[in-house]
């Protein structure tokens, strides 16, 4: 199975709400949380659970199609789902918090440009905080654990550095930003108004 796979998740009003994993996505559908929207000759079909099993028996799955294997059956993984209760939209504006951040700067140091995992990446106050530097969003970058060190308790043109980009608040929803230049699935552009 590629756990690879992401799943388009959208509120009862079919506006997009969130991006999960193949186990998040089969755990709605068996929780009956969820239904599996099945885009088919410019329509769209949808299934619950067990229907979309039943479904997916019957179906000649194509090769390079996303599939799991059950002890019984080829399974598609669902590219889209429609939650069955949820019908509020999430808030517009993001959370200031390290996660959000993270996607903000794409877990790129804002002063090397080194893409690296979150486990060696820091906040750092651009106007550091005993010099009156907010903890808010436009202050606050990633860094890797050397450029951090590297610019220490500075300004980065004290420290001779540049950051790559002028921290800013997102417009976006953290997991609507995250999307943005990536490639998806075709069926999530329906769903997916894009906005610059």
């Amino acid at each position: 199975m590629d756990t690879n796979y992401q799943t388009l998740v959208l509120n009862r009003l079919w506006q997009a709400v969130n991006v999960v994993g193949v186990e998040r996505a089969f755990s709605l559908l068996a929780l009956d949380h969820a239904q599996v929207i099945y885009a088919e000759d410019g329509s769209f079909r949808v299934f619950d659970g067990s229907n979309w099993f039943d479904f997916c028996k019957d179906l000649e799955i194509e090769p390079g199609s996303r599939i799991v294997h059950t002890v019984k059956q080829q399974v598609i993984v669902p590219t889209v789902l429609l939650l069955r209760s949820y019908d509020r939209t999430l808030m517009q504006e993001m959370k200031f918090n390290r996660q959000n951040l993270l996607e903000r700067d794409d877990y790129r140091c804002q002063y090397c440009g080194k893409n690296l995992p979150s486990k060696e990446l820091n906040m750092d106050h651009v106007v550091p905080r005993d010099r009156g530097g907010g903890t808010c969003w436009e202050n606050v970058v990633i860094s890797c654990i050397r450029c951090n060190s590297k610019k220490s308790n500075r300004s980065p043109k004290e420290a001779g550095m540049r950051l790559l980009k002028e921290p800013k608040r997102p417009s976006r929803r953290p997991f609507m930003s995250s999307l943005y230049g990536k490639p998806m699935e075709n069926t999530w552009a329906h769903f997916l108004q894009r906005k610059d």
